[in-house]
């Protein structure tokens, strides 16, 4: 395709949105948080267990967990998207993973039977977080071994082919980046010659304090769903003397407002930027020490280098047992990061609320069935009404 002048952008974004959102109803949830966070602003107080206030993703769904690397390379399953951070109730990411989950179970035509027997599992997991010891991890799944056996194996040319198509020191302009406008090349050149660039590049294992980076090249990023519309470009670096230099990829995100409910005086930064910083160094610190906030072109932004090791968990063609394990796993990953910023006495109650509304038929409280079953139903009318006009309009 030939890219939209960055002028003309938006019209082009909003299509891309829609189409991938028409692709699945699992697609359409992930797309449509904005949907979720009006469901829960209607929910009675007491609806659901108000937890202690802490970090929480805010879009914790399946697909915004993965292998994550860190600076030293060690690579293990976090939280890997943080832009709606928020301090807030725990019980949102739990509500919404068991959606994201329940809907990947439909998308895999498992019979509802397997999603009851999903959030069982969930549930168990994420408390288990809460009495286990560090070391004293369970097996991981079938779709989680698949995603870190493939995080392990890929280099700098996995990246590159599948990121910018070729491992050569340019990013060809075409359907996943767009050109710059003026005043964006501008910006992005006096960003990557900063102090706090150099020193986010020169931060991994490897790496000498005193490299050189080079600016190689830069572009819009057309990349993710809901976030479509946002500013967000891709900047390739060269690190280190010609003769050897060092290739890496820099994701710039704008960082926008979150509409993720927060708790009533909570103090977070009031710059979108470092409030997503602050979020990712209390919920994955793996990836929150790989990132930087600053401010450009009038925005906040959160900065980090993409590794080939970094991706996103895709929980497709589930079988039964595949999906009851990775709603434990992942649900305990969940758990960990909410965990660490919970005192003994915090954890213990907050662990207590949980198994109140539980039945001797469901161990999965009722509160989160209940919920789940509103949401599959609101998302699912969402989803064939998206599709209708999707369809009318093309």
């Amino acid at each position: 395709m030939t890219p939209p002048r960055p002028s003309a952008r938006l019209p082009h974004l909003t299509h891309l949105r829609n189409v991938k959102m028409a692709r699945s109803a699992h697609a359409y949830v992930r797309g449509s948080t904005v949907q979720f966070y009006e469901w829960l602003h209607s929910q009675p107080g007491r609806r659901l267990p108000q937890g202690p206030s802490i970090w929480i993703c805010g879009d914790c769904h399946a697909g915004n967990l993965g292998p994550t690397a860190n600076t030293k390379g060690h690579i293990d399953i976090h939280i890997r998207d943080l832009d709606q951070a928020v301090i807030g109730n725990p019980a949102h990411d739990l509500v919404r993973l068991a959606l994201s989950l329940a809907t990947a179970a439909r998308g895999s035509d498992l019979p509802g039977v397997t999603t009851a027997r999903m959030l069982e599992e969930m549930m168990r997991g994420y408390e288990q977080a809460f009495e286990d010891k560090p070391d004293e991890a369970p097996p991981r799944p079938a779709q989680v071994k698949a995603s870190m056996r493939s995080a392990v194996q890929r280099t700098w040319k996995n990246l590159a082919r599948e990121r910018i198509e070729n491992a050569r020191p340019t990013i060809p302009l075409g359907k996943h980046f767009w050109p710059l406008s003026r005043k964006e090349n501008a910006a992005i050149k006096t960003l990557c010659a900063s102090p706090e660039i150099h020193q986010l590049v020169t931060s991994l294992k490897g790496r000498s304090n005193d490299a050189e980076v080079e600016l190689l090249d830069s572009a819009y990023w057309v990349k993710g769903c809901s976030s479509l519309g946002l500013l967000r470009y891709a900047v390739l670096l060269g690190v280190g003397d010609k003769a050897d230099q060092e290739y890496c990829l820099i994701d710039i995100k704008e960082a926008a407002g979150a509409a993720a409910p927060r708790s009533a005086r909570a103090r977070m930064p009031r710059d979108n930027g470092k409030r997503v910083l602050e979020g990712a160094l209390q919920l994955s610190p793996a990836l929150g020490e790989r990132m930087i906030a600053t401010r450009m072109l009038d925005h906040g932004f959160f900065i980090r280098e993409l590794l080939p090791q970094d991706m996103k968990l895709e929980l497709d063609e589930l079988s039964e047992i595949d999906a009851v394990h990775a709603a434990g796993y992942l649900a305990r990953v969940v758990g960990i990061a909410h965990a660490r910023q919970m005192d003994r006495a915090s954890r213990k109650k907050w662990i207590a609320d949980l198994q109140v509304s539980r039945s001797k038929q469901l161990d999965a409280p009722s509160w989160l069935w209940t919920s789940v079953v509103q949401l599959v139903g609101k998302h699912e009318e969402g989803y064939l009404n998206h599709c209708r006009r999707y369809a009318l309009e093309n």
